[in-house]
């Protein structure tokens, strides 16, 4: 492997010399200085003894990842306010050579679009972008907690672990009813009361905890598995409340106080999921029954999509599960929820794809359905679909519809039950798709919805084409 610069940066980072380091591997400062500028490739024993120098996974100097860097830059730089073109050989460059610069570019570009889209929001309200009532130029709150869940690949070791050490602790298995174990442990160790509602509260409240009576309430119409998330939840930001804050405040976007809370939430959902499905018993079920996401429900008596979060998290060092893509979006399109642990992209600008399989769940509630995708890249993913709808009770009440959408590499593919008898090489079973339309590079695609933002259009008055943006060839130089 030439992975240069990444060795350069641990180095860096540790703040050694290349003659310090060349005597840690037993190698000559020339050698060295070679490997990291990429004249000489990293050999296994070379890599066996920087592992065990630096206590690193050897899959940090995997290249596999760049995928979802490259996607990333390709999303930020191709825009029509930027006069120059970056061949696809250039963003692969710089996402391999200079990760740390790619990032960067990625923040600059992600900070500029959040900035001209609560311009045009004030615009919109208010009639003038000089509107002095008009809202902050900042991000979103949930776009910020969004994009610091996506940067650390929906992976928390420190939150696993604590929740497998409290399942341990409280004897929870497969089949157990882990609501009435936490309700123990919050009225033994914490003297809090639990109380269930009589009704459901009005304003749709799920969960409620009163710190000066000690009394947490929960809404009448939750199920056992989620009665046990929300208990869960509580004790996490009871008894891991100086983690959690540890968890959200290593990321310098989260300086703003609603972004800080809605993190610590989501780390202490993610606590847990954790719980209810410790690391090791969950990975080990998901296995055996070849990742059916229903079984693994019923087994551990949660919800579907409490299940699909779950597998998106299982990237424990020596002992990983399938490495999953998780999103969830609505009918209109809005992505409320995306993790990745694969080369797979979310694009922030330009939609995403209508071709993939998430949006046609839409049309079979209730039924999972498959799809074999292929990127422009030429990387194939193998994605399961399914609906789910949750509604307060009674008769009339609103009732809210997600499609949710996991994926891997088809290279996992025959782990997963869903692909059993499926011939996932089929090309004709492959569906081309893109990251969003103004990225995208299928220019013959019928469904964009905008042309794309690196090639002018091929307007003719006297043609007609069955693609909605054709695209002008390129000339070669």
């Amino acid at each position: 492997m030439l992975v240069g610069p990444r060795i350069r940066a641990l180095r860096e980072d540790r703040g050694l010399t290349q003659a310090q380091l060349a005597r840690q591997l037993e190698l000559s400062p020339s050698y060295l200085n070679q490997i990291e500028r990429d004249h000489r490739p990293l050999t296994v024993p070379v890599l066996l003894r920087l592992t065990e120098s630096f206590g690193v996974d050897p899959e940090f100097f995997s290249t596999e990842d760049t995928a979802r860097l490259i996607a990333e830059l390709r999303d930020a730089l191709l825009d029509d306010a930027i006069a120059v073109r970056i061949s696809s050989g250039e963003l692969s460059e710089i996402a391999s050579n200079h990760p740390e610069v790619a990032k960067a570019l990625i923040e600059l570009r992600r900070r500029y679009r959040d900035t001209v889209e609560q311009t045009a929001l004030v615009i919109g309200a208010h009639g003038d972008a000089g509107a002095a009532d008009g809202p902050p130029l900042t991000a979103m709150p949930h776009e910020l907690v969004r994009d610091f869940f996506y940067d650390r690949q929906n992976y928390f070791a420190e939150l696993d672990e604590a929740a497998e050490s409290l399942a341990r602790e409280l004897d929870l298995h497969p089949g157990s009813d882990a609501r009435v174990a936490f309700a123990r442990r919050l009225r033994d160790v914490h003297d809090i009361r639990v109380v269930q509602q009589p009704t459901d509260a009005p304003d749709g409240e799920l969960r409620r905890y009163d710190p000066a009576t000690k009394v947490l309430r929960l809404a009448a119409q939750l199920r056992p598995g989620q009665q046990g998330f929300q208990l869960a939840t509580q004790l996490a930001l009871i008894e891991h409340d100086a983690l959690l804050d540890e968890l959200a405040s290593s990321d310098p976007r989260l300086g703003n106080p609603q972004a800080r809370k809605l993190a610590r939430i989501g780390l202490a959902n993610y606590f847990a999921g954790a719980a209810l499905m410790p690391y090791e018993t969950f990975h080990a079920a998901a296995e055996e029954y070849h990742y059916d996401i229903e079984r693994l429900a019923d087994t551990f008596r949660v919800g579907f999509e409490v299940t699909c979060h779950r597998l998106s998290t299982l990237q424990r060092p020596k002992l990983r599960g399938v490495p999953f893509s998780f999103v969830r979006v609505d009918r209109a399109g809005n992505m409320s929820k995306r993790q990745s642990a694969t080369g797979f992209h979310f694009s922030r600008g330009g939609g995403t794809c209508p071709l993939w399989n998430v949006y046609s769940a839409f049309t079979t509630p209730g039924q999972i359905i498959t799809q074999v995708a292929q990127m422009p890249d030429g990387r194939s993913y193998f994605w399961i679909a399914r609906t789910v709808a949750r509604k307060r009770t009674g008769y009339g009440t609103p009732t809210k519809t997600f499609a949710l959408g996991l994926g891997c590499e088809v290279k996992h593919a025959d782990r997963l039950i869903y692909a059993h008898g499926l011939n996932v090489e089929d090309r004709t079973l492959v569906t081309p798709i893109g990251m969003g339309c103004k990225s995208c590079e299928r220019t013959d695609c019928p469904q964009r919805a905008f042309p794309a933002v690196d090639r002018p259009l091929d307007i003719d008055e006297d043609r007609s084409t069955f693609a909605a943006y054709p695209a002008a060839t390129r000339r070669s130089a």
